[in-house]
C-alpha cells in the first residue's frame, strides 16, 4: 500500500507543474504501465478545477484549459506527433468511402425516388449536390435529427451510391495519399486510449451516486460544494418551470428563463449552488411547486460539484472522440460515437446489430417507459442496420429478428387486453402508444426489401416470425365490438383513433407479409395454412351457435342466427383479411389447385371465412340507413377510414375480396341468400310486405341499395392482380381515370387519393400520362391533368372507392358531358377484365334464380303504382347488374362457341317470371319502365340494355346458322337504325332547347341594359375603366382642341376639362354632384410608410418624428408616406356613422382585432381594403386662359422680373413682420437684379381673384385627412395645429406621384393611358385636397415654409438651414412650392388667390427654375465610370451639354471633370431626368386638369420625351432653358455650385445619389430551391452558440437571413419584446416586408408589430403546385410571373391590404403571435 501512496505523491508533484507542455506529458504518460489509472488520476485533479464556476461558467477559458491540459496531450500521446499535421494527413487520406454525417434535427434531406432501396436512403445536402441522383426525380425533407448520410453505401442505392467526395480511387488522390496513415503505433496508441476514455464516459454518464464519485477519481480533500440540479422531463412546460423556478429560487423572471431554456437544450441545468443543506431545501421548494402546478413534481436532484465536473466533461470528452473519428448531450453524443465509429464499418455494425437485437426487448421496454425523444433513443439506431438487406436477411436467420420484435410488441401491449384476449385501447395515453409505433416502423424496416434467394433457414425463420406476427393479429380480430344503441343515445364516445392508427401503422406490414409469403409457393401454402388455422380458432363462437333456416324462390339455406343490428360486431378483421390477400396471391401463382393438400376441403369452412368480413360491410351499410346514429361519432368516423385510402387496402378492399372468394367457392343462390339474411332483406323481397312506416321504408330501401352495390363489386371489381387478369400498372391507371372523371385534379390531389405502398410511393408518374394530359397552372392557382377523352370509355359509375359524393358527382360530371356531345346519357359498365381461374365462378351470381328474382321483384314494384320500396338508385343498380350479366354472355359468346357456353343470362332473363296469366319477363317489364314519366333519365339505359339483349339473342340464335362474324355486323347495323332514330330525336331537342335558352338570354340582356342605363353611375364609378374619362374630356373639347390646348404651364395653357360629378354613396347608395358648397363626400384611404423607393434600404431614421423635419426629402427617398386609395365613395357624414359603428361592436367582440381603431383603422365597407382615413372629394375649378392678355403679359414679365417681383414681396412681408425691426431676411436688391420699382404690391398687378370659399363640412374632412397624414408619416400623436402638418401634403402629394410614375415605368404602362380607376380618383382627390389644405392653416406659416423651400433655388433667400442641391429630392420642392405658393398673394385685409394667368407664370417660372437646378443635380452627381466605347454623331445636344459642363466646372473650381463626351452627357441627362419630367406631368395633370397629348396616353415609345416637353413648356434640348434665360441664371448657377456643402458632396463620392435612380426589385432568389436549402444549413445564428434547430427567414427585401421565432434574437421595442423579423422589417421596410421561411417554403408578409399573414411561396414543382411545409418534397423551382406578382404587391403598396383580406377570411380566435416572428 506504501508504495502506491508513494506513487500517487509523486504523480502529484508532476500534475501540479503540468503547464510545461502537452508533449512532454504524453511522453510522461508513454512510461505509465497502466495507462488507465494514470488517466484517471490527472482527470481527478484537473476536471473539478476547470469546472468549479458552474453556475455561470467562463465557456472559453473552460474549453483552452481543457485542450492545453487534457485533449492536446491525449493527440499527441494517441499520434506520436503534432496532431495537427497528423489529422491533416488523415483528413486527406480518403480512408472512408461512406459520408456518415449525422443528421440534426431541421437539416434538410434528400432521398431519390429512382436509385434509393427505400425511402430511408438519404444523403445530406453535400452529397447530394456532388451526386447524380440531383438530376434525377429526387424528394427534398427535414430531418427529426439522428440519422445518417448514407452516400457511398453500395447496398442503400440501385444506382450511384458515391457522390464526387466519397468515389473510391477517384482522379486526384494519388498512389501514396492512398496509402493508410495509421501505422502500427498509432493503432497500438488507439487501442490503449479508446478504450481507457469510453470506459470513462460511459461510467460517468451513468453513473448514480450523487454525492460519490469512483475512487479512483476521489481527491484528498473533498470539497463541501454541492448544486442543486433540474432535469428535463416531458411533463412540464417552459411555463411550469419558469414558475416553480420563480417562487422556489425567489428569482428575477429572466434568470429563470434563462434556467429552463437551459434545461430544455442540455436535459439538466445547476440552479442553486452551496453546502448539502442549503441545496437540499431548494430541492424541496422546487418539488413542492411544481407539485401545485401539475401532477408529477419536478425532477431534481442534489449534486456533488465534482461529480458534476466529471459528468460535464465526460460529454465533452465524447465530443472530442467523435471528432477524432470523423474528420469531416449525453444520448445525443454517444448516438454520434456510434455512428462515427461502429457504423463506418460492415464487420462493426453487425457486431453491433446482433447485440442489439439480443436486448431488443430490453430496449424497447425502457424507451416505452421512459419519457426521452426518439431522435435521442438507442433505440432510433435500428433503422440503421434493419433496412440493410444483408444485414436483415442475417439477423432473421441467427437471430429470428422478426419474432424478437413481434414478442417485444406482445409484451409491451398486454395492459391494452380485454377478457376475451383482444386489444382494446380504450383510455390509451397518446404518448405511449406513440411509442409502441416505433417497433412496428422496426418491423417494417426488417421487411423493406424481399429476399432474392430463400435458404431452408430462412424460411424456417421466418415462418416462425410470421406466426408470431398473427398472434397479434388475433388479438386484433375482433377488437372493440360494439353494439347497436337503441332508445338513448351513447353517453361517451369510446376511444376510437388508437386502433385505427395501428391498422394505418400495419398496413403496409400486413402486405409486405402477403408479398414475402408470395415469393415462393411452398411457403405461401404454408403461410395460407397457418393463417386459416388462426382465423377458424377465432371464429369457434360462431361454428357453435344455433341456426336458422331462409327460404326463397325455392331455395334454403340454413344459418346461423345473428344479426348486425343487435348482436356485437367488430370492424377490426385482419386475420380475416390476410387470408383474403394470400387467397389472391396463391390464385396468382396457380396454386390454389393445391390447396386441398394443406387445408383439406371439411375443413376449409367457406361460410365461416365470408361470415365476419359480410358483417363488416352490413355494418357499414346499416350507418350509411342511420340505424346506428345512437352511437355517435366514434363509429361514423371508423367506417370513413375504413374505406379511406390510408386503409381501405388492408379493410374494405380485402372484405370485398373475401366476398368473391365466397362467391366463387359457394353455391350462387345460398351466397346470395346468406347475403340477404345478413342485410336482413330476406323478408323485403318476401312479397309480403306493405308498410306505411315511412322511415322504414327508407331504411329497407337505403339497405337495398347498399347490398345492390355490394353484389355489383363482388361480380364487376376484378381490378385486383390475381382477381381478375390486370397488372398493377391497370389499376393505377384505373384508380386515376376515375378520380378525374369527378373533375380535373392537380398531381397532389391524385397521389392523396392513391394508395403508397411501404415506399411511399403510389405508381402514378409510371402511368398518368397514359390516361391524362397536364395544363399548365397561370400566375395564381395550381396545374391541374385532365382525362383524355379515349380514357372516358373505362369509367364505370359504381367504382368500389367512390365515396357517395364523389358518385354523384362523377355521374353528373359525365351525363353532362355527352348532354354537350348530343349522346344518350346512358352510362353502362365498361366491359370488364376476365376473372382468374380460381374466382372465374364468381360470375354465376349474376345467373342464378336468386339473382333473377331480385331484380324482377325490383322492377315490378317500380311499375306498380302503390309500391313505395323502390327507388331511382336502386333501379339504376339494377340495370348495371343487367348491363354486367348481359356484357358476360356476350364477351363469351364471342369466344367460344354457342353450344360451349353455359352462362345463360339471357335465357334466365327471358324466361316469364311465373305460370300465371299475367306472368312477364324482365324485356316485357323493362319496355313498361321506359314509359313511367319520373324515370325520364333512366331511358336512355334502358334502350341500351334492350339492344343489348337484342344483340345477345341473334349472337345465340345466329351462331348456329351463319358464322358469327355477319351476325356481329348485322346487329350492329340494326342498331345503327335505332341510333339514328334517336340520334335525330335528341338534335331535335337540343335546338329546342337552344332556342329557348336564346330567348331568355336577349331578355336578360335588355334587362340588364335598362338596370345598367338606370344605375349607370354606380356603374362608373366603380369601373376600372380609366379611359373612359378621357373619352369624355375629348367629346366636350373636340371643336376647340388646338394644339396649344395641350400645354399644362406658361401662357399657352390649354383650358382644364372638367365635366359635372354625380357620385353614389356606397353605404346609403344616394347620388349627389360633387360641389365646393356641398357636404363633403370622400374616398376610403389608407395612409402608409414606405420604403418601396428607397435607394438605401435600411437607412436608419435618425431623429425620432417628434423632432424630425420633413419640408425636404432626401434624394435617396428612404422613407415616403404613401396615400392609396380603393376608389370607393362615402357620404363624410354616412363614413362617419359607419366608423363609431365598427368602434362599438368591436368592444363586445372578444377576439383579437384584425384592425387597429385607435389609429383609425377600417376595413373598407365594399371591398374589404384596410383603410385608415378619408380623402375628401373636392372639384377642379375650371381656368380658361385669354390669350391675347397672356402674350401681351409675356413680354413684361420675364423670369428676372418675376423673381424680382416674387423677391419684393417676400421681403416686404418681413418687414410687415419684423414692425420696424431689422428684417430677418435680407432681401439683396442691389445683387444686379434690377432696380427698387419691384415693391411690395407689384405681384398683385399680374392678376387676381377672390379665393375660393369651401363648405364646414369639406374643411373638417381636410382637417382629419391632413392629420392623419402627419400623424402617421411622423408617427406622432395627431395635432392639427403642428406646423408640419401642410409639409407632411405636399410629402405625401409628391412622394405619390413619384410612387405611381415608378411603378408605371417598371410595368412599361403609358403615364396616363393605363392608370387603374382607384389610382386615377386617388391621384385626383388628392391633389384638389392639397389646394384646399392650404386654407385651413395659417398663411404666414405657409409664406415660411415657401421661403425656405425657394431657398433651395434662389440664394438670396438662403439661411443656415437652407439644404444644398445635391441633398433633396427636387420633386418634392416643386410640389411643396406650386402648392404653397398663392399664400404670397394672401393680405390681412382681403382674401386673394392669383388669377389664371398669374398662376400660370408662376408655375412656369417655378418649374423652369426648379428643373434648371435637376439639371444641374445631374450633371454633377453622373457616373464617368462606366464604359464610352460607343462614340456618336456629336448632335446640338450634345454640344451644349459640353459648353455648359465647362462652365460649370470653373464655378466649381474643378471639383468635376470636364472629360467627358458631349453626346454622353447628353444621353445621361436624358435618361436622368425623364422620372422627374413625368412625374411633374402626372401632378400638373391633376392639378390643373389639362388633357395630355395622346402620346402619353398611348404605350410609350420614341415620342414620350417630346410629349412630356411640349406638354410641360420645355424645349426639348433642355440646355436652351439656360441659353434662354443665361443672364437672370448665371448669377444663380455661381452661388449653387459654390455652395461649400455641395462641394463636399462631391468629394464622398459613395453618398451621392444618382439619376436616373435605380427602381427596386425583390432580391434574386436561385431557380433551385435546394440552393436555398444549402444556404440555410450554412445559416448559424449570430447569438447562440449551440446548433439545435433554427428558423432561418430570408428578407426579399434585401436579402438578410435571420433567426425567426427564437428567444435568441428577440429584441426590445418601446418596452416590448418582437422577434427578430419584426424588428427588421422596422428598419428594412418601414415595418412592412416580405419574407421566406427557408425550411417551411412558405412565404409571410408582416406589416407593424403585430400584423402579417401566409403568402404562396413563388417556388412550384414539376405539377405547378406550392409546397408549404415541404411535406411533399418534390424538387422546386423558382416561377418568374409568381416571384413578379409578388413584386407588385409590393410596389403597388398592397401587402397591408393583403394581410387585411387574409385575416378577414382566415378569422382566429387566437391566431399566430407574428409579434415574436
Amino acid at each position: 500500500m506504501a508504495d502506491e501512496e508513494a506513487g500517487g505523491a509523486e504523480r502529484m508533484e508532476v500534475s501540479t507543474e503540468l503547464p510545461q507542455t502537452p508533449q512532454l506529458l504524453a511522453s510522461w504518460w508513454d512510461q505509465q504501465v497502466d495507462f488507465y489509472t494514470t488517466f484517471l488520476h490527472h482527470l481527478a485533479q484537473l476536471v473539478p478545477e476547470i469546472y468549479s464556476a458552474e453556475m455561470d461558467p467562463d465557456l472559453e477559458k473552460q474549453e483552452e484549459s481543457i485542450q492545453m491540459s487534457i485533449f492536446t496531450p491525449l493527440e499527441w500521446y494517441l499520434f506520436g506527433e503534432d496532431p495537427d499535421i497528423c489529422l491533416e494527413k488523415l483528413k486527406h487520406s480518403g480512408a472512408f468511402q461512406l459520408c456518415g454525417k449525422v443528421f440534426k434535427s431541421g437539416e434538410t434531406t434528400y432521398s431519390c425516388r429512382d436509385c434509393a432501396i427505400d425511402p430511408t436512403c438519404v444523403l445530406c445536402m453535400d452529397c447530394f449536390q456532388n451526386s447524380v441522383h440531383k438530376n434525377h426525380r429526387y424528394k427534398m425533407h427535414t430531418s427529426t435529427g439522428g440519422g445518417f448520410c448514407d452516400c457511398g453505401d453500395t447496398e442503400a442505392w440501385k444506382t450511384g451510391p458515391f457522390c464526387i467526395s466519397h468515389e473510391p480511387g477517384r482522379a486526384g488522390t494519388t498512389k501514396e495519399s492512398l496509402r493508410c496513415p495509421l501505422n502500427e503505433e498509432v493503432i497500438a496508441q488507439a487501442r490503449k486510449i479508446f478504450p481507457s476514455v469510453i470506459k470513462y464516459i460511459v461510467e460517468m454518464t451513468i453513473w448514480e451516486e450523487e454525492k460519490e464519485l469512483p475512487p479512483e477519481l476521489q481527491r484528498r480533500e473533498k470539497n463541501e460544494r454541492y448544486y442543486c440540479v433540474l432535469f428535463n422531463d416531458e411533463h412540464h412546460s417552459y411555463d411550469h418551470v419558469i414558475y416553480s423556478l420563480q417562487r422556489a429560487l425567489d428569482c428575477e423572471l429572466a434568470e429563470a428563463q434563462l434556467h429552463t431554456t437551459a434545461i430544455d437544450k442540455e436535459g439538466r441545468r445547476a440552479v442553486k449552488a452551496g453546502a448539502f443543506a442549503a441545496c437540499q431545501e431548494a430541492k424541496e421548494d422546487i418539488k413542492s411547486h411544481s407539485e401545485n402546478v401539475s401532477q408529477h413534481p419536478l425532477h431534481v436532484e442534489v449534486l456533488h460539484s465534482e461529480v458534476m465536473a466529471h459528468q460535464k466533461f465526460a460529454l465533452r470528452l465524447g465530443s472530442w472522440m467523435n471528432k477524432i473519428m470523423s474528420y469531416s448531450s449525453a444520448r445525443k453524443i454517444l448516438h454520434e460515437l456510434i455512428f462515427s465509429s461502429f457504423f463506418m464499418e460492415m464487420e462493426y455494425k453487425k457486431f453491433f446489430a446482433m447485440e442489439f437485437v439480443k436486448y431488443y426487448k430490453q430496449l424497447q421496454k425502457e424507451y416505452i417507459s421512459d419519457d426521452h425523444d426518439r431522435s435521442i433513443s438507442v433505440t432510433a439506431l435500428s433503422v440503421q442496420m434493419f433496412t440493410v438487406p444483408t444485414l436483415a436477411r442475417h439477423l432473421i436467420e441467427e437471430q429470428n429478428v422478426i419474432s424478437v420484435i413481434t414478442e417485444t410488441l406482445l409484451e409491451v401491449l398486454p395492459e391494452y387486453l380485454d377478457r376475451n384476449n383482444k386489444f382494446n385501447f380504450q383510455g390509451y395515453s397518446q404518448d405511449k402508444l406513440g411509442r409502441v409505433y416505433a417497433v412496428i416502423c422496426d418491423l417494417k424496416y426488417i421487411l423493406i426489401s424481399k429476399p432474392t434467394v430463400w435458404t431452408e433457414r430462412l424460411r424456417m425463420q421466418f415462418l416462425e416470425g410470421f406466426r408470431s406476427f398473427l398472434k397479434i393479429l388475433t388479438c386484433m380480430q375482433g377488437m372493440e365490438e360494439i353494439r347497436r344503441q337503441v332508445g338513448q343515445h351513447i353517453e361517451v364516445d369510446p376511444d376510437w383513433e388508437a386502433a385505427i392508427a395501428i391498422q394505418m401503422q400495419l398496413k403496409n406490414i400486413l402486405l409486405m407479409f402477403q408479398e414475402w409469403c408470395a415469393c415462393d409457393e411452398e411457403l405461401l401454402l404454408v403461410a395460407y395454412k397457418e393463417c386459416h388455422k388462426a382465423v377458424m380458432r377465432c371464429s369457434t363462437s360462431f361454428i357453435s351457435s344455433s341456426k336458422t333456416v331462409v327460404q326463397l324462390w325455392g331455395h334454403t339455406l340454413e344459418t346461423k342466427s345473428y344479426k348486425v343490428s343487435e348482436d356485437l360486431v367488430s370492424i377490426h378483421l385482419p386475420l380475416s383479411r390476410t387470408l383474403a390477400g394470400l387467397h389472391v396471391r396463391l390464385s396468382r401463382l396457380g396454386a390454389v389447385s393445391r390447396l386441398h393438400e394443406f387445408v383439406p376441403f371439411e375443413d376449409f369452412q367457406v361460410e365461416v371465412l365470408v361470415e365476419y368480413p359480410l358483417r363488416c360491410l352490413v355494418l357499414v351499410a346499416q350507418v350509411v340507413a342511420e340505424m346506428w346514429r345512437r352511437n355517435g361519432l366514434s363509429l361514423i368516423s371508423q367506417v370513413f377510414y375504413y374505406q379511406d385510402v390510408k386503409c381501405r387496402e388492408e379493410m374494405y378492399d380485402k372484405d370485398i375480396i373475401m366476398l368473391q372468394i365466397g362467391a366463387s367457392l359457394m353455391d350462387p343462390n345460398r351466397f346470395l341468400l346468406l347475403v340477404l339474411q345478413r342485410y336482413e332483406l330476406a323478408d323485403a323481397f318476401n312479397k309480403t310486405i306493405s308498410t306505411k312506416d315511412q322511415d322504414l321504408i327508407k331504411q329497407y330501401n337505403t339497405l337495398i341499395e347498399e347490398m345492390l352495390q355490394v353484389l355489383i363489386y363482388i361480380v364487376g371489381e376484378r381490378y385486383v392482380p390475381g382477381v381478375g387478369n390486370v397488372t398493377k400498372e391497370e389499376v393505377t391507371m384505373r384508380e386515376i381515370i376515375h378520380l378525374l372523371c369527378i373533375e380535373p385534379m392537380p398531381h397532389s390531389a391524385i397521389a392523396k387519393n392513391l394508395p403508397e405502398n411501404e415506399n411511399n410511393e403510389t405508381g402514378l408518374e409510371n402511368v398518368i400520362n397514359k390516361v391524362a394530359t397536364f395544363k399548365k397552372p397561370g400566375v395564381s392557382g395550381h396545374g391541374v391533368y385532365e382525362l383524355k377523352d379515349e380514357s372516358l370509355k373505362d369509367f364505370n359509375m359504381y367504382f368500389y372507392h367512390y365515396s357517395k359524393t364523389q358518385h354523384s358527382k362523377a355521374e353528373h360530371m359525365q351525363k353532362k358531358r355527352r348532354k354537350q356531345e348530343n349522346k344518350d346519357e346512358a352510362l353502362p359498365p365498361p366491359p370488364p377484365p376476365e376473372f382468374c381461374p380460381a374466382f372465374s365462378k364468381v360470375v354465376n351470381l349474376l345467373n342464378c334464380d336468386i339473382m333473377m328474382y331480385i331484380l324482377r321483384t325490383i322492377f315490378e314494384r317500380a311499375i306498380d303504382t302503390d309500391s313505395n320500396l323502390w327507388t331511382e338508385g336502386m333501379l339504376q343498380m339494377a340495370f348495371h347488374i343487367l348491363a354486367l350479366g348481359l356484357l358476360e354472355e356476350k364477351q363469351q359468346l364471342e369466344k367460344a362457341p354457342e353450344e360451349e357456353v353455359t352462362f345463360d343470362f339471357y335465357h334466365k332473363a327471358s324466361r316469364l317470371g311465373s305460370s300465371a296469366m299475367n306472368a312477364q319477363n324482365i324485356q316485357m317489364l323493362l319496355e313498361k319502365l321506359k314509359g313511367i314519366p319520373q324515370l325520364e333519365g333512366q331511358k336512355d339505359m334502358i334502350t341500351w340494355i334492350l339492344q343489348m339483349f337484342d344483340t345477345v339473342k341473334r349472337l345465340r340464335e345466329k351462331s348456329c346458322l351463319i358464322v358469327a362474324t355477319t351476325s356481329g355486323s348485322e346487329s350492329i347495323k340494326n342498331d345503327e337504325i335505332i341510333h339514328d332514330k334517336e340520334k335525330a330525336e335528341r338534335k331535335r331537342k337540343a335546338e329546342a332547347a337552344r332556342l329557348h335558352r336564346q330567348k331568355i338570354m336577349a331578355q336578360m340582356s335588355a334587362l340588364q341594359k335598362n338596370f345598367i342605363e338606370t344605375h349607370k353611375l354606380m356603374y362608373d364609378s366603380t369601373s376600372e375603366m380609366s379611359g373612359k374619362e378621357d373619352s369624355i374630356m375629348e367629346e366636350e373639347s373636340a371643336p376647340a382642341v388646338s394644339d396649344y390646348s395641350r400645354i399644362a404651364l406658361g401662357p399657352k395653357r390649354g383650358p382644364t376639362v372638367t365635366e359635372k360629378e354625380v357620385l353614389t354613396c356606397i353605404l346609403c347608395q344616394e347620388e349627389q354632384e360633387v360641389k365646393i358648397e356641398n357636404n363633403a363626400m370622400v374616398l376610403s384611404a389608407c395612409v402608409q410608410k414606405s420604403t418601396a423607393l428607397t435607394q438605401h434600404r435600411g437607412k436608419p431614421i435618425e431623429l425620432s418624428g417628434e423632432t424630425l423635419d420633413p419640408l425636404f426629402m432626401d434624394p435617396d427617398l428612404a422613407y415616403g408616406t404613401y396615400t392609396g386609395s380603393c376608389g370607393h365613395v362615402m357620404h363624410a357624414v354616412c363614413w362617419q356613422k359607419y366608423f363609431e359603428a365598427v368602434q362599438l361592436s368591436s368592444q363586445q367582440r372578444i377576439h383579437v382585432d384584425l384592425f387597429d381603431l385607435e389609429s383609425g383603422e377600417y376595413l373598407c365597407p365594399l371591398c374589404k381594403s384596410l383603410c385608415n382615413t378619408v380623402i375628401p372629394i373636392i372639384p377642379l375649378q375650371p381656368q380658361r386662359i385669354n390669350s391675347e392678355n397672356a402674350e401681351a403679359l409675356a413680354q413684361l414679365l420675364t423670369l428676372a422680373q418675376w423673381i424680382q417681383t416674387v423677391l419684393a414681396r417676400i421681403s416686404g412681408y418681413n418687414m410687415k413682420h419684423a414692425k420696424g425691426e431689422n428684417p430677418p431676411i435680407p432681401v439683396l436688391v442691389d445683387q444686379g437684379m434690377g432696380d427698387s420699382t419691384f415693391e411690395f404690391h407689384s405681384i398683385l398687378s399680374f392678376g387676381i381673384q377672390p379665393s375660393i370659399k369651401y363648405s364646414n363640412s369639406i374643411k373638417e374632412m381636410v382637417i382629419l385627412f391632413a392629420t392623419t397624414i402627419y400623424r402617421i408619416g411622423l408617427k406622432v400623436p395627431p395635432d392639427e395645429t403642428d406646423p408640419r402638418v401642410p409639409m407632411m401634403t405636399w410629402s405625401t402629394c409628391a412622394f405619390t406621384v413619384q410612387a405611381i410614375e415608378n411603378l408605371l415605368g417598371d410595368e412599361g404602362k403609358p403615364l396616363f393611358g393605363a392608370l387603374q380607376n382607384r389610382q386615377h380618383n386617388g391621384l385626383k382627390a388628392l391633389m384638389q385636397f392639397a389646394i384646399a389644405q392650404k386654407i385651413t392653416c395659417p398663411q404666414v406659416l405657409i409664406q415660411k415654409h415657401l421661403i425656405r423651400l425657394l431657398s433651395v433655388v434662389l440664394p438670396n433667400l438662403k439661411s443656415e438651414d437652407t439644404p444644398c442641391l445635391l441633398s433633396i429630392d427636387l420633386f418634392h420642392v416643386l410640389v411643396g412650392a406650386v402648392l404653397a405658393f398663392p399664400s404670397l398673394y394672401w393680405d390681412d385685409t382681403v382674401d386673394l388667390q392669383p388669377s389664371s394667368i398669374s398662376s400660370s407664370y408662376n408655375h412656369l417660372y417655378l418649374f423652369h427654375l426648379i428643373t434648371m437646378a435637376h439639371m444641374l443635380q445631374i450633371l454633377l452627381t453622373i457616373d464617368t465610370d462606366l464604359p464610352l466605347a460607343q462614340v456618336q454623331e456629336e448632335s446640338e445636344e450634345a454640344r451644349s451639354a459640353s459648353s455648359f459642363l465647362a462652365e460649370v466646372s470653373q464655378y466649381t473650381n474643378g471639383c468635376i471633370g470636364c472629360g467627358i463626351p458631349g453626346w454622353y452627357l447628353w444621353v445621361s441627362l436624358k435618361n436622368g431626368i425623364t422620372p422627374y419630367l413625368r412625374c411633374a406631368a402626372l401632378f400638373f395633370h391633376y392639378l390643373l386638369g389639362v388633357t395630355p397629348p395622346d402620346e402619353l396616353l398611348t404605350n410609350p415609345a420614341e415620342g414620350e420625351y417630346s410629349a412630356l416637353c411640349s406638354y410641360l413648356s420645355l424645349p426639348t434640348n433642355l440646355f436652351l432653358l439656360f441659353q434662354e434665360y443665361w443672364d437672370t441664371v448665371r448669377p444663380l448657377l455661381q452661388r449653387w455650385c459654390a455652395d461649400p456643402a455641395l462641394l463636399n458632396c462631391l468629394k464622398q463620392k459613395s453618398t451621392i445619389v444618382r439619376y436616373p435612380r435605380k427602381r427596386n426589385s425583390l432580391i434574386e432568389l436561385p431557380d433551385d430551391y435546394s440552393c436555398l436549402l444549402n444556404q440555410a444549413s450554412h445559416f448559424r445564428c449570430p447569438r447562440s452558440a449551440d446548433d439545435e434547430r433554427k428558423h432561418p427567414v430570408l428578407c426579399l427585401f434585401c436579402g438578410a437571413i435571420l433567426c425567426s421565432q427564437n428567444i435568441c434574437c428577440q429584441e426590445i421595442v418601446n418596452g416590448e419584446e418582437v422577434g427578430a423579423c419584426i424588428f427588421h422589417a422596422l428598419h428594412c421596410g418601414a415595418g412592412v416586408c416580405i419574407f421566406l421561411k427557408i425550411r417551411e417554403c412558405r412565404v409571410v408578409l408582416v406589416e407593424g408589430k403585430a400584423r402579417g399573414c401566409a403568402y404562396p411561396a413563388p417556388y412550384l414543382d414539376e405539377y405547378g403546385e406550392t409546397d408549404p411545409g415541404l411535406k411533399r418534397g418534390n424538387p422546386l423551382h423558382l416561377s418568374r410571373e409568381r416571384y413578379r406578382k409578388l413584386h407588385l404587391v409590393w410596389q403597388q403598396h398592397c401587402i397591408i391590404e393583403e394581410i387585411a383580406r387574409s385575416q378577414e377570411t382566415n378569422q382566429m380566435l387566437f391566431g399566430f403571435n407574428w409579434q415574436l416572428l
